[in-house]
């Protein structure tokens, strides 16, 4: 067996449960498999290989899931691909065959089962790894933060439960101006290329990493530069990015029988770590930009996400969006959710009115990182607070934000109720950062650190 060329990723993670993505090689004419074996760590028995067909029609990918695990437990597993000497192997045969499994042994832990444990988490956004001809230029620029992440990881107090990446995982349109990418081919090349750096590589072997798009997995402002042309390109870049990201999310229902429903109904998803909660939307791809019902979120995201907010018990619950929630900026804001200022105001008066406490927006996009607070200036029962993290690396061609990038010497939103007020709780960082999430019993501690690991600056949010 060979080690994957992609991966393994581990993505969505319960107490009893995982998902692991894998990639192979396509072997002209011949049959290829994927398989995963698993133990306790400390045990010597492997368990039985969990095998799966790859194909070309998915870029030889797949998830496999590993059932029936014992929660708050680390696993030792491997990962591999071959590609057997019969033509007739299937799934089933190919279990009996003597293989030689790759050399690396990887570890991942089930997430805890008691719902008071403190969880950890890992949050960043808006990758960069400039593409020239098919081949990253100066690709540990784009892959040394991941290092730093690794190395806090295996230094922290509290575990990490998961990493969150909010959006702009890969830049397709990175040069669309010179020579944009639209195929297929060239795009699958991407994510091989931006996945497979060894820093990121280690880090997604064995912390769970839940991702979801923004524009640029698309093209630049996705769908506001949309041309009749693009089609085309969207049609291409979901395809890649279902394969790379989706795949090994909660999007992906379980089914009866143990395996992942390949299907896609939407690409939002929540999951559950004990009593925090996160809704991961997808604020990009179901936008509405006509006049008369202008939705950053469609109809039916948006009813979900208000009943999760009224009827989860959840202490904590995080909602994603991968655009700014607020603040907003004083230019090029109409990306983000200033440009939808009715759906905006309908989910804060959802949260004021029914009393719900300890609602955290996350999200990134705009290269500059920050926490704030938003008030209401006739109901001191209300508040949320935002938690922004961008980027993990920038592009020498575009700007760093900063206070100044925001609007803040005004209400958010003017009711007849009263005003959203909002201000800064920390200094907005304006260098490539990642943001380290612990969740405690009584507050929510959120540090940033550097792209070497240095500590920047911290913000404590006492929990209601």
């Amino acid at each position: 067996m060979f080690k994957p060329t992609v991966g393994p990723i581990i993505g969505h993670t319960t107490p009893h449960h995982a998902r692991i993505f894998l990639r192979g090689e396509l072997q002209k004419d011949a049959l290829v498999f994927g398989g995963i074996r698993y133990r306790r760590s400390g045990d010597t028995p492997w368990s039985k290989g969990t095998f799966t067909r790859l194909t070309s029609a998915h870029d030889m990918c797949d998830v496999l899931a590993l059932n029936d695990l014992a929660a708050d437990t680390e696993y030792e597993y491997q990962a591999g691909w071959f590609s057997p000497m019969s033509p007739v192997h299937t799934v089933e045969t190919i279990q009996e065959l003597p293989l030689q499994w790759p050399r690396d042994v990887y570890c991942f832990s089930t997430q805890p089962s008691n719902p008071a444990t403190p969880r950890a988490y890992i949050v960043g956004s808006c990758r960069y790894l400039r593409m020239t001809v098919g081949a990253p230029s100066l690709p540990h620029m784009g892959d040394r933060i991941f290092a730093a992440i690794t190395h806090l990881a295996q230094r922290a107090e509290t575990p990490i439960n998961a990493m969150l990446m909010t959006g702009d995982q890969v830049y397709i349109d990175d040069l669309n101006i010179i020579a944009p990418d639209r195929e297929y081919k060239e795009i699958l090349s991407k994510y091989r290329t931006a996945f497979s750096q060894p820093h990121i590589a280690k880090l997604m072997s064995g912390i769970p990493t839940y991702m979801i798009l923004d524009d640029h997995e698309i093209e630049d402002n996705w769908p506001a530069n949309k041309n009749k042309n693009d089609d085309h390109l969207y049609n291409n870049a979901i395809a890649a990015y279902e394969l790379y990201q989706a795949s090994h999310s909660p999007a992906c229902e379980l089914l009866e029988d143990g395996n992942i429903d390949r299907h896609l109904a939407r690409y939002w998803y929540q999951f559950t770590h004990g009593d925090i909660e996160w809704f991961v939307t997808d604020s990009r791809t179901r936008r509405n930009l006509s006049a008369g019902d202008r939705r950053i979120l469609d109809e039916a995201q948006e009813a979900a996400l208000c009943s999760w907010l009224i009827h989860s018990p959840a202490r904590v619950k995080f909602v994603v969006t991968s655009v700014m929630f607020y603040p907003d900026r004083k230019r090029l804001g109409d990306d983000a959710w200033k440009a939808f200022p009715e759906q905006r105001l309908r989910l804060l008066e959802t949260v004021r009115t029914h009393r719900i406490k300890n609602v955290f927006f996350v999200s990134g996009d705009v290269h500059g990182s920050l926490t704030s607070r938003l008030t209401h200036s006739e109901d001191p029962d209300f508040e949320v607070h935002t938690i922004v993290s961008s980027p993990l690396c920038n592009s020498k061609l575009l700007p760093y934000a900063k206070a100044s990038t925001f609007v803040l010497d005004q209400p958010l939103a003017r009711t007849a109720a009263g005003d959203y007020q909002h201000e800064l709780t920390s200094e907005v960082i304006s260098q490539d950062n990642f943001a380290h999430l612990i969740v405690e019993p009584e507050r929510i501690r959120i540090s940033y650190h550097d792209r070497e690991g240095k500590f920047l600056q911290a913000t404590n949010i006492t929990l209601r």
